[in-house]
């Protein structure tokens, strides 16, 4: 399993499960792998614990800080492709064409089962008071579920738009806080802002050059955060967005030679700049002031380098 749990550039996570500092008292703290085989998905759910999804087509909860696997979660029946959470629940998506919910406390078999998408479930977002949650697919839909009774009651939306020759096909949903909207990024290259009372496009973000591979919604709600496919450096950026002045953008953040595959905004402290971080198949993860995008220093922030091709990213907030 992945883990970043590190924010400052003394220290090294690699892909075997060690955390290598890198500054005075160099060591290595080893921990057992969490999956069998690749992770595909990492999520947040306490201050030191994280969900991880993997190939093996389990659902873990694992204590990052002891590598500890306190529960772990079995029923898809092919590999996890996105993992998400509130308090007390784990969503997991697979390529099984399902999504099921697991209750962290409970029986380890998962409380609901969703088998509502015809081809792989690539998308995944619980709203901010978890009571809804909305699921994307290479199927060209985007369904909305309420939690508790697992329903919906004909809240899909086909994401083929008048007009257009193409499908849309979902990689990536996030819920606006405090707002009835859901971002969404797609293999179109555009970023849309879905209104989840109506399943109905908002607002659509100027399209990109490349594939838009994630996105990520900053605790505020103003901004939204978006990454990019490319290879040799063409492409390969983020994206962030002002959701009240959504005709432009506001800035990117270049630096990664290969597609960047996952942005978050990381938690501000009282005395910290906001920032971002990205990972990339270039095997790296970068930490980005958000405001200037590193202009007048070093840019990125800081760099950490990862061994695998898959590198993750989770945003822990430790207060």
């Amino acid at each position: 399993m992945h883990c970043s749990s590190c924010h400052c550039p003394s220290a090294c996570c690699r892909a075997d499960g060690s955390v290598e500092k890198t500054g005075p008292g160099r060591g290595v703290q080893q921990h057992n792998p969490v999956h069998a085989d690749a992770v595909t998905s990492v999520a947040a759910l306490k201050a030191d614990l994280c969900v991880s999804g993997g190939k093996d087509k389990s659902v873990a909860v694992c204590n990052w800080k002891s590598g500890a696997v306190l529960r772990r979660f079995v029923g898809h029946e092919h590999e996890v492709t996105k993992v998400t959470c509130d308090s007390n629940r784990i969503f997991s998506a697979s390529r099984d064409k399902t999504v099921m919910m697991w209750e962290l406390h409970r029986t380890s078999g998962p409380s609901q089962h969703f088998p509502g998408h015809d081809l792989v479930v690539t998308g995944l977002a619980v709203s901010p008071d978890a009571t809804q949650l909305c699921t994307g697919s290479r199927d060209n839909t985007v369904c909305k579920w309420d939690v508790e009774t697992w329903r919906v009651p004909g809240q899909s939306c086909c994401l083929q738009e008048p007009g257009r020759s193409c499908w849309l096909l979902v990689t990536h949903l996030c819920w606006v806080p405090g707002e009835p909207y859901v971002i969404q990024t797609s293999e179109d290259k555009t970023v849309k802002m879905w209104d989840s009372r109506e399943l109905r496009v908002a607002q659509t973000f100027p399209g990109k050059q490349h594939i838009q591979t994630c996105c990520d919604v900053s605790q505020d709600g103003r901004y939204v955060l978006s990454s990019s496919s490319g290879f040799a450096g063409e492409g390969c950026e983020a994206t962030l967005w002002d959701l009240r002045q959504t005709r432009s953008r506001v800035r990117e953040y270049k630096g990664h030679f290969q597609t960047t595959t996952s942005c978050v905004f990381l938690p501000r402290g009282p005395a910290l700049a906001p920032s971002i971080a990205t990972s990339s198949y270039d095997s790296k993860v970068k930490v980005w002031d958000q405001d200037t995008a590193g202009k007048g220093g070093c840019c990125p922030l800081t760099a950490l380098p990862w061994e695998s091709k898959t590198a993750s990213l989770v945003s822990v907030s430790l207060g």
